[in-house]
């Protein structure tokens, strides 16, 4: 399938997935410094996080795996100069970006998501692809962290020099999508990467927002899921360009048979995901490999049949509008939370508020007038 990649220069990879990449310097975005330096408080700068902008582009477009992994740490930081440098880094990257297929992949819990992943990979890197895989895990809404766990599920995926796998915490952003995703996806898009994986926790709103920013999606299910999941099945197989029956194996071949027969006539009567598109439900089983190399061909197809009746191109389009408007909420929120005189008044309202001496929406007007004001 060689003739299905993108065409540009192939880039040299690193010869080892497992090589131990040196993280950002400690002491921003929430993470410590050197215990022996501690004392000193330096702010965040671009000498403090080791590499110039130039550094970073240079490395990224070579395709140097190291440099790769720091300049995602960069765009994922929180610093303010980590940001001002990772922006400089993008807008560099961005005529060498959007080659890519890039491909989002959600499912119940159980379905086998990550397996699938990695046997797909492997497929795709032996036929000389270069895959990126993008798995974003649940961040506790207690303490903030996250388990980041699919590098070591996909084990086998992460030996292999074609592929990188960043497992990335969702930050508690609705949906559980990590807020950097997009920016991500150009990185590594810029270093040559032409299959991009994204894979969804499957909670909700996450596989909206996933939808957002993929060319394809992807929805793998199993037999016998039980009727509580129904109300989910539903509302996901509405976005999804291709339903995928997975663990069609051992005894559960026949159930699985009986499920693609259902979804097949459930989806006959849902509108289709793309325009000039037929959803259709597809088996598979990760542990044997059975139907891999044919939901891949249904990809491929997608994107030939899209490709010429400029549905694909729209919907990239259409992505970087929405990605826009994005930003600038998100832009807008954070000056609004961190206007002095907002901070200063809004413990008094939300008390106000929390006793019943104020209504919600008086409360809200008082603090958009404080925020106009200015």
């Amino acid at each position: 399938m060689t003739e299905d990649k993108p065409n540009r220069k192939k880039r040299d990879s690193h010869p080892s997935a497992l090589h131990v990449v040196r993280g950002v310097e400690g002491g921003h975005d929430g993470l410590p410094g050197n215990s022996r330096k501690n004392t000193e408080r330096k702010k965040p700068s671009a000498e403090n996080h080791g590499l110039t902008t130039a550094q970073y582009i240079e490395g990224v477009l070579a395709g140097d795996r190291t440099i790769l992994g720091k300049a995602i740490t960069l765009i994922e930081s929180n610093a303010p100069a980590h940001q001002n440098q990772a922006q400089d880094v993008l807008r560099e990257l961005l005529p060498h970006t959007g080659c890519s297929l890039r491909v989002g992949i959600t499912g119940i819990p159980g379905a086998g998501k990550s397996t699938f992943i990695e046997t797909l990979g492997c497929r795709l890197t032996a036929q000389d692809h270069k895959v990126a895989v993008m798995a974003v895990d649940p961040s506790s809404s207690l303490t903030r962290g996250s388990i980041l766990g699919d590098k070591t599920r996909m084990e086998q995926l992460s030996r292999e020099p074609g592929a990188f796998i960043r497992p990335s915490p969702s930050g508690g952003t609705l949906g559980g999508v990590a807020r950097k995703t997009r920016e991500t996806m150009l990185v590594f898009e810029a270093a040559g990467y032409d299959v991009i994986l994204v894979e969804t926790i499957g909670v909700g709103q996450s596989e909206i927002t996933v939808r957002s920013m993929v060319d394809f999606f992807l929805l793998i299910l199993i037999a016998g899921g039980g009727d509580e999941l129904q109300g989910l099945k539903r509302g996901v197989m509405e976005i999804a360009d291709a339903v995928l029956i997975n663990k069609v194996d051992g005894d559960n071949i026949k159930p699985a048979r009986l499920a693609q027969t259902d979804y097949q006539r459930a989806l006959h009567y849902l509108q289709p995901a793309t325009r000039g598109w037929q959803t259709e439900a597809h088996l598979a089983s990760s542990l044997t490999g059975y139907g891999i190399d044919d939901i891949w061909k249904v990809i491929l197809k997608f994107r030939e049949i899209t490709g010429r009746n400029g549905e694909f191109d729209r919907r990239r389009r259409e992505q970087s509008r929405d990605w826009l408007h994005t930003m600038l909420e998100e832009r807008l929120k954070d000056l609004f939370y961190r206007h002095p005189n907002v901070e200063k008044k809004l413990p008094e309202i939300e008390q106000k508020v929390m006793n019943g001496r104020l209504p919600v929406t008086i409360a809200a007007w008082e603090l958009l007038q404080t925020f106009e004001k200015e």
